[in-house]
């Protein structure tokens, strides 16, 4: 059994939520050079530009690339050989997050309870998700997630007969409805299946792959690039202010679902697509 020592998690946390939010993705910088040399806007190529300098201001200050510095979602896989020596998994990434953001001079953007609104003052408690695995490491997946792209994800329960089409239709409207509010040029994370929470569970799960990498399904990953053409379309553009790049990418994961049921999730994310893995 290999053992990992809790301070080991703490301090990885800390560094992937400053990572997050200091340096764009490489996948996110290629989509961008992509982006800039599609554009059809002279506006929304402007805009792409000056998101892409925001980016390396950030990177090169080492200040965050949005005043948004987001919920901090986890995705960790643990491996069933090892074991946390001086603590439990979830107290170590709760800690990193109060670190990281801390001494990150992060924005604390979590309240405690939804109805009394009190800032907890230093971002936690993190969303954190597990999963056990093979192995004897673990990968923490770390997201930084704004607010403003959150408000405008949508969750619906279709009826079967609705089909693809209905599916279609349903996160084109959500991404209409979005308009400029979520910070366009968006990545589009979309759950199909599963069950209530699942379904939301598995838009957002889609968020961590990295932009341009398919869904290994065929058909699912010819419906992202169907969905990224029709969205594009659509004229919103960077930041809202028109052009032909509304969205930088499209990602599905679909499950098993009930028969009597087609459950349909849309989570959106900004054009930063903040997202930072480390293994231990």
């Amino acid at each position: 059994m290999r053992k990992i020592t809790y301070q080991e998690v703490v301090d990885c946390v800390a560094t992937l939520c400053q990572e997050a939010n200091y340096n764009l993705g490489e996948d996110v910088f290629k989509a961008f050079e992509t982006a800039l040399r599609t554009e059809e806007s002279p506006v929304g190529k402007d805009v792409l530009q000056q998101l892409v300098d925001n980016a390396n201001v950030a990177a090169a200050e080492h200040v965050p690339m949005c005043q948004d510095t987001g919920t901090a979602v986890f995705m960790v896989e643990v491996g069933q050989d090892c074991h946390i020596v001086g603590g439990i998994l979830s107290e170590a990434i709760n800690e990193g997050v109060r670190k990281g953001y801390g001494e990150g001079y992060l924005r604390s953007s979590i309240v405690g309870d939804p109805l009394k609104r009190q800032n907890t003052g230093d971002n936690t408690p993190a969303v954190i998700h597990t999963e056990l695995v093979e192995g004897d490491q673990i990968t923490i997946h770390m997201t930084a997630k704004g607010g403003g792209a959150e408000n405008m994800s949508d969750m619906k329960m279709l009826k079967p007969s609705d089909g693809l089409e209905g599916i279609k239709n349903y996160i084109l409207d959500i991404v209409k409805v979005a308009g400029p509010n979520a910070c366009p040029p968006l990545v589009v994370g979309v759950g199909i299946g599963g069950n209530f929470e699942r379904c939301a569970f598995l838009a957002k799960k889609s968020l961590f792959r990295p932009i341009g990498e398919r869904n290994p399904d065929k058909t699912i990953a010819n419906l992202e690039e169907e969905l990224m053409g029709q969205i594009n379309r659509l004229g919103i553009g960077p930041q809202g202010l028109g052009g032909s790049t509304t969205a930088l990418d499209v990602k599905i994961e679909a499950e098993a679902c009930h028969i009597a049921t087609l459950p349909v999730a849309v989570n959106l994310n900004c054009h930063a697509s903040r997202h930072q893995v480390a293994i231990l």
